[in-house]
């Protein structure tokens, strides 16, 4: 997989609709990244949800998992395709291995990524993100 260039950090439920209504307003992919605080299980549900409530949005769910890599083996275990590891080399091309045994990615950088926390308006914010210049 290559890393997404506009990708949307959430936090929650209301930030993930807010960013497939407006992937699905422009008939676009779209990217979630969370970080590890929720857990595989957690981003595995918000993906799923999002695809209930936004059935023509494309979803890729990625779990950020900084440089705890026993926290990637078990996001991979638990089912989660796309895992984001940023510690060293040698355990990434382990985590790899292990991703690929699973039929999943494990990226190792993505580009800077959406935080809608805080924006009032988080689906203008998305929608200008997705739909800006160099997406």
């Amino acid at each position: 997989m290559t890393p997404p260039s506009r990708p949307i950090r959430i936090h929650g439920l209301a930030d993930a609709l807010a960013a497939a209504a407006a992937a699905g307003a422009l008939g676009l992919p779209l990217t979630l990244v969370a970080g590890g605080y929720g857990g595989a299980l957690w981003l595995l549900g918000i993906a799923a949800a999002v695809e209930r409530q936004c059935p023509g949005v494309a979803v890729t769910a990625v779990l950020d998992c900084g440089d705890r890599a026993g926290e990637a083996q078990g996001a991979l275990a638990a089912g989660i395709r796309h895992t984001l590891f940023t510690g060293p080399p040698e355990t990434a091309v382990r985590l790899a291995a292990i991703a690929a045994g699973h039929g999943a990615t494990l990226l190792t950088a993505l580009p800077p990524a959406l935080d809608p926390r805080g924006i009032r308006n988080r689906e203008a914010a998305c929608r200008a993100w997705l739909s800006s210049q160099d997406a």
